[in-house]
C-alpha cells in the first residue's frame, strides 16, 4: 500500500493524483514548487520502476512543467530527483524566476522556506489543480492533509 513519506507529508499540501504520481505543493512561496511522488511502494530511483512506469513518469514531469512554466511564465524550469534526504523517490517541479531570491543558482539551502499563509496557500492550491485536475484521475480532498 502506497503512503507518503513523513517528511514529504510534512513539508506539503496535496494537489491531486496524476495516473502515477501524487502531486504535492511544496510549503514555501518562493518559488511555484510541486513535487511528483509515483504512487508505489519501496521505490527510492527512477531505475526501480518498470519501463511503463518510466515512460508514465516522464511524461507527467514533462506535462507539469510545461503547464507550471507556461501559467507562471517562468524564466527556467528545474527538475529534479535527488532523494538524499528522502528516500522515497519523488521529483522537483519548480518555476524558476531571474527575481527569484536563489536565482540563478540551485534553490536547496540558499534562503529559508517562506511557509504559506492559508489564503495564499488556498489560492495557490487552487491554481495549480486548475491546471492539472482535468487530467487528474482523482481530486484529493484538502482533509487528507
Amino acid at each position: 500500500m502506497f503512503a507518503l513519506h513523513p517528511q514529504l507529508q510534512a513539508d506539503t499540501f496535496p494537489v491531486t493524483d496524476l495516473q502515477l504520481c501524487r502531486v504535492l505543493l511544496m510549503n514555501d512561496c518562493n518559488y511555484p514548487w510541486v513535487i511528483l511522488v509515483p504512487r508505489k511502494d519501496n521505490i527510492r530511483e527512477i531505475h526501480q520502476l518498470d519501463g511503463a512506469e518510466r515512460q508514465t513518469l516522464m511524461d507527467e514531469m514533462s506535462n507539469v512543467a510545461q503547464k507550471l512554466e507556461h501559467a507562471f511564465s517562468a524564466k527556467k524550469m528545474n527538475v529534479a530527483a535527488l532523494g538524499n534526504m528522502v528516500p522515497q523517490l519523488h521529483v522537483h517541479v519548480v518555476a524558476r524566476f531571474e527575481e527569484d531570491p536563489a536565482w540563478p543558482t540551485p534553490i536547496w539551502g540558499k534562503v529559508p522556506a517562506k511557509p504559506y499563509d492559508e489564503q495564499s496557500k488556498a489560492l495557490m492550491l487552487e491554481r495549480v489543480r486548475s491546471l492539472l485536475v482535468p487530467e487528474a484521475d482523482m481530486p484529493l480532498q484538502e482533509a487528507a492533509q
